[in-house]
Protein backbone atom coordinates (compact mmCIF):
# COMPACT_ATOMS: atom_id res chain seq x y z
CA UNK A 1 0.00 0.00 0.00
CA UNK A 2 3.03 2.45 0.68
CA UNK A 3 4.33 1.69 -2.20
CA UNK A 4 1.10 2.58 -4.48
CA UNK A 5 0.45 5.81 -2.58
CA UNK A 6 4.46 7.00 -3.24
CA UNK A 7 4.33 5.62 -6.60
CA UNK A 8 0.84 7.59 -7.48
CA UNK A 9 1.53 10.88 -5.83
CA UNK A 10 5.12 10.82 -7.67
CA UNK A 11 2.63 10.96 -10.65
CA UNK A 12 0.33 13.71 -9.41
CA UNK A 13 3.51 15.48 -8.99
CA UNK A 14 4.74 15.31 -12.24
CA UNK A 15 1.59 16.34 -13.82
CA UNK A 16 1.72 19.47 -11.39
CA UNK A 17 5.10 20.21 -12.73
CA UNK A 18 4.33 20.17 -16.21
CA UNK A 19 1.54 22.79 -15.27
CA UNK A 20 4.07 24.95 -13.62
CA UNK A 21 6.08 24.54 -16.58
CA UNK A 22 3.83 25.50 -19.39
CA UNK A 23 2.35 28.67 -17.33
CA UNK A 24 6.02 29.88 -17.34
CA UNK A 25 6.17 29.26 -20.90
CA UNK A 26 2.79 30.83 -21.50
CA UNK A 27 4.30 33.88 -19.33
CA UNK A 28 7.51 34.19 -21.31
CA UNK A 29 4.69 33.67 -24.81
CA UNK A 30 2.81 37.10 -23.31
CA UNK A 31 5.86 38.93 -22.64
CA UNK A 32 7.23 37.97 -26.01
CA UNK A 33 4.15 39.42 -27.71
CA UNK A 34 4.14 42.31 -24.93
CA UNK A 35 7.85 43.38 -26.36
CA UNK A 36 6.91 43.22 -29.44
CA UNK A 37 4.02 45.36 -29.87
CA UNK A 38 5.65 47.90 -27.51
CA UNK A 39 8.58 47.88 -30.30
CA UNK A 40 6.60 48.45 -33.22
CA UNK A 41 4.61 51.06 -31.54
CA UNK A 42 7.79 52.77 -30.68
CA UNK A 43 9.43 52.60 -34.52
CA UNK A 44 6.05 53.66 -36.01
CA UNK A 45 5.72 56.69 -37.26
CA UNK A 46 2.64 59.35 -36.97
CA UNK A 47 2.00 62.51 -38.12
CA UNK A 48 2.41 64.88 -41.41
CA UNK A 49 6.41 64.49 -41.90
CA UNK A 50 5.81 60.73 -41.59
CA UNK A 51 2.90 60.52 -43.69
CA UNK A 52 4.98 62.34 -46.80
CA UNK A 53 8.09 60.13 -46.13
CA UNK A 54 5.89 57.10 -46.15
CA UNK A 55 5.40 58.18 -50.00
CA UNK A 56 8.93 56.86 -50.19
CA UNK A 57 9.19 53.06 -50.74
CA UNK A 58 11.91 52.12 -48.33
CA UNK A 59 10.01 54.42 -45.79
CA UNK A 60 6.53 52.58 -46.48
CA UNK A 61 8.45 48.91 -46.61
CA UNK A 62 9.77 49.63 -43.20
CA UNK A 63 5.93 50.31 -41.86
CA UNK A 64 4.69 47.62 -43.59
CA UNK A 65 7.45 45.35 -41.55
CA UNK A 66 6.43 47.39 -38.15
CA UNK A 67 2.58 45.86 -39.28
CA UNK A 68 3.31 42.35 -39.78
CA UNK A 69 5.20 42.59 -36.08
CA UNK A 70 2.29 43.69 -34.68
CA UNK A 71 0.58 40.66 -36.91
CA UNK A 72 3.39 38.14 -35.66
CA UNK A 73 2.96 39.35 -31.99
CA UNK A 74 -0.72 38.41 -32.28
CA UNK A 75 0.16 34.98 -32.99
CA UNK A 76 2.43 34.37 -29.87
CA UNK A 77 -0.58 35.64 -28.06
CA UNK A 78 -2.46 33.14 -29.22
CA UNK A 79 0.39 30.31 -28.56
CA UNK A 80 0.19 31.29 -24.83
CA UNK A 81 -3.70 31.51 -24.53
CA UNK A 82 -4.26 28.29 -26.17
CA UNK A 83 -1.69 26.21 -23.61
CA UNK A 84 -3.88 28.40 -20.87
CA UNK A 85 -6.63 27.04 -21.83
CA UNK A 86 -6.03 23.59 -23.52
CA UNK A 87 -3.04 22.28 -21.16
CA UNK A 88 -2.85 24.38 -17.96
CA UNK A 89 -6.54 24.90 -17.21
CA UNK A 90 -7.58 21.57 -18.35
CA UNK A 91 -4.98 19.32 -16.73
CA UNK A 92 -4.95 21.65 -13.56
CA UNK A 93 -8.94 20.81 -12.83
CA UNK A 94 -8.42 16.94 -14.35
CA UNK A 95 -5.28 17.43 -11.17
CA UNK A 96 -8.00 18.25 -8.54
CA UNK A 97 -10.11 15.79 -9.71
CA UNK A 98 -7.47 13.31 -9.93
CA UNK A 99 -6.16 13.93 -6.12
CA UNK A 100 -9.94 13.34 -4.59
CA UNK A 101 -10.08 10.26 -6.52
CA UNK A 102 -6.80 9.04 -5.16
CA UNK A 103 -7.71 10.25 -1.94
CA UNK A 104 -10.95 8.22 -2.00
CA UNK A 105 -9.23 5.06 -3.57
CA UNK A 106 -6.70 5.41 -0.43
CA UNK A 107 -9.49 5.96 2.03
CA UNK A 108 -11.14 2.47 1.16
CA UNK A 109 -7.71 0.87 1.76
CA UNK A 110 -7.33 2.60 5.25
CA UNK A 111 -11.17 1.55 5.66
CA UNK A 112 -10.73 -2.37 4.95
CA UNK A 113 -7.63 -2.50 6.61
CA UNK A 114 -9.46 -1.21 10.23
CA UNK A 115 -12.42 -3.40 9.59
CA UNK A 116 -9.91 -6.56 9.21
CA UNK A 117 -7.94 -5.12 12.44
CA UNK A 118 -11.16 -4.79 14.34
CA UNK A 119 -12.38 -8.07 13.08
CA UNK A 120 -9.41 -9.55 14.70
CA UNK A 121 -8.86 -7.88 17.79
CA UNK A 122 -13.06 -8.95 18.28
CA UNK A 123 -11.80 -12.71 17.65
CA UNK A 124 -8.36 -12.71 19.93
CA UNK A 125 -11.49 -11.12 22.52
CA UNK A 126 -13.34 -14.37 22.24
CA UNK A 127 -10.04 -16.38 22.24
CA UNK A 128 -9.09 -15.44 25.22
CA UNK A 129 -12.44 -15.71 27.05
CA UNK A 130 -12.45 -19.25 25.32
CA UNK A 131 -9.30 -20.40 27.13
CA UNK A 132 -10.31 -18.33 30.49
CA UNK A 133 -13.58 -20.51 30.40
CA UNK A 134 -12.31 -23.49 29.23
CA UNK A 135 -9.32 -23.24 32.19
CA UNK A 136 -12.07 -22.59 34.89
CA UNK A 137 -13.90 -25.76 33.52
CA UNK A 138 -10.79 -27.55 33.86
CA UNK A 139 -10.14 -26.67 36.98
CA UNK A 140 -13.76 -27.64 38.59
CA UNK A 141 -13.53 -30.95 36.80
CA UNK A 142 -10.55 -31.93 38.06
CA UNK A 143 -11.74 -30.37 42.10
CA UNK A 144 -14.51 -32.57 41.33
CA UNK A 145 -12.97 -35.70 40.53
CA UNK A 146 -10.28 -35.10 43.35
CA UNK A 147 -13.82 -34.59 45.66
CA UNK A 148 -14.98 -37.98 44.56
CA UNK A 149 -11.85 -39.70 45.24
CA UNK A 150 -11.90 -38.32 49.00
CA UNK A 151 -14.34 -41.11 50.63
CA UNK A 152 -14.94 -38.20 53.96
CA UNK A 153 -16.92 -35.73 51.62
CA UNK A 154 -20.70 -36.14 51.52
CA UNK A 155 -22.19 -37.18 48.01
CA UNK A 156 -24.35 -33.55 48.61
CA UNK A 157 -20.42 -31.74 48.74
CA UNK A 158 -19.39 -34.08 45.38
CA UNK A 159 -23.00 -33.45 43.38
CA UNK A 160 -22.22 -30.13 44.00
CA UNK A 161 -19.14 -30.03 42.59
CA UNK A 162 -19.87 -32.39 39.60
CA UNK A 163 -22.85 -30.13 38.61
CA UNK A 164 -20.97 -26.47 39.20
CA UNK A 165 -17.74 -28.47 36.56
CA UNK A 166 -21.12 -29.49 34.24
CA UNK A 167 -22.19 -26.14 34.16
CA UNK A 168 -18.50 -24.52 33.56
CA UNK A 169 -18.08 -27.01 30.82
CA UNK A 170 -21.43 -25.97 28.95
CA UNK A 171 -20.48 -22.68 28.93
CA UNK A 172 -16.58 -23.19 27.99
CA UNK A 173 -18.05 -25.60 25.04
CA UNK A 174 -20.52 -22.07 24.15
CA UNK A 175 -17.35 -20.01 24.01
CA UNK A 176 -15.26 -22.50 21.93
CA UNK A 177 -18.47 -22.98 18.86
CA UNK A 178 -18.50 -19.03 19.38
CA UNK A 179 -14.67 -18.99 18.76
CA UNK A 180 -15.11 -21.38 15.82
CA UNK A 181 -17.57 -19.47 14.14
CA UNK A 182 -16.01 -16.24 14.54
CA UNK A 183 -12.75 -17.92 13.46
CA UNK A 184 -14.60 -19.13 10.32
CA UNK A 185 -15.93 -15.88 9.84
CA UNK A 186 -12.35 -13.68 10.24
CA UNK A 187 -10.94 -16.09 7.46
CA UNK A 188 -13.81 -15.56 5.28
CA UNK A 189 -12.80 -12.00 5.67
CA UNK A 190 -9.19 -11.71 5.33
CA UNK A 191 -9.87 -14.16 2.09
CA UNK A 192 -12.46 -10.94 1.14
CA UNK A 193 -9.70 -8.48 1.75
CA UNK A 194 -6.36 -10.11 0.13
CA UNK A 195 -8.12 -11.45 -2.66
CA UNK A 196 -11.03 -9.42 -3.69
CA UNK A 197 -11.56 -6.23 -1.91
CA UNK A 198 -7.81 -4.82 -2.31
CA UNK A 199 -6.95 -6.22 -5.58
CA UNK A 200 -10.10 -4.05 -6.40
CA UNK A 201 -8.98 -0.77 -5.11
CA UNK A 202 -5.94 -1.26 -6.51
CA UNK A 203 -7.43 -1.99 -9.26
CA UNK A 204 -8.97 1.35 -9.50
CA UNK A 205 -5.71 3.42 -8.73
CA UNK A 206 -4.03 1.45 -11.46
CA UNK A 207 -7.05 2.32 -13.91
CA UNK A 208 -6.30 6.15 -12.16
CA UNK A 209 -2.42 6.25 -12.87
CA UNK A 210 -2.80 4.74 -16.32
CA UNK A 211 -5.60 7.85 -17.04
CA UNK A 212 -3.06 10.87 -15.45
CA UNK A 213 -0.21 9.50 -17.90
CA UNK A 214 -2.67 9.37 -21.35
CA UNK A 215 -4.04 12.69 -20.14
CA UNK A 216 -0.30 14.10 -19.54
CA UNK A 217 1.19 12.87 -22.90
CA UNK A 218 -1.54 14.30 -24.31
CA UNK A 219 -0.60 17.62 -23.04
CA UNK A 220 2.61 16.62 -23.90
CA UNK A 221 1.48 16.72 -27.86
CA UNK A 222 0.00 19.96 -27.59
CA UNK A 223 2.64 21.41 -26.57
CA UNK A 224 4.46 20.78 -29.45
CA UNK A 225 0.21 21.14 -31.68
CA UNK A 226 -0.37 24.74 -30.37
CA UNK A 227 2.49 26.11 -31.66
CA UNK A 228 2.43 24.19 -35.14
CA UNK A 229 -1.08 25.93 -35.84
CA UNK A 230 0.04 29.39 -35.93
CA UNK A 231 3.18 28.24 -38.19
CA UNK A 232 1.14 29.16 -41.31
CA UNK A 233 0.58 32.67 -40.73
CA UNK A 234 3.66 33.22 -38.66
CA UNK A 235 5.21 32.04 -42.19
CA UNK A 236 2.79 34.68 -43.85
CA UNK A 237 4.05 37.43 -41.35
CA UNK A 238 7.83 36.85 -42.23
CA UNK A 239 6.84 36.30 -45.90
CA UNK A 240 5.14 39.63 -45.66
CA UNK A 241 8.12 41.43 -44.59
CA UNK A 242 10.18 39.50 -46.79
CA UNK A 243 7.63 40.98 -49.70
CA UNK A 244 8.14 44.37 -48.50
CA UNK A 245 11.89 44.43 -48.48
CA UNK A 246 12.07 43.29 -52.40
CA UNK A 247 9.52 45.54 -53.12
CA UNK A 248 11.30 48.27 -52.56
CA UNK A 249 12.84 50.44 -56.08
CA UNK A 250 15.87 52.69 -55.31
CA UNK A 251 15.47 54.57 -58.60
CA UNK A 252 12.12 55.94 -57.28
Amino acid sequence: NDVIDKHTQAGLDLLERYIKFVKERTEIEQNYAKQLRNMTKKYSKRGSKEEQECKFSNHASFQEILNELGDYAGQRELIAENMTANISDKLTKYLQDLKQERKTHLSDVKKAQQNLESSFKHLESIKKRFAKEWAEADKATQQAEKLESDNNNSKIDVDKAKNHALARMRTAEECRNSYAAELQKYNKEQNYFYYTEIPQIFNKLQDMDERRIRQLAEGYCQFSHIEKNVLPIISKCLEGIAAAGTKIDEKK
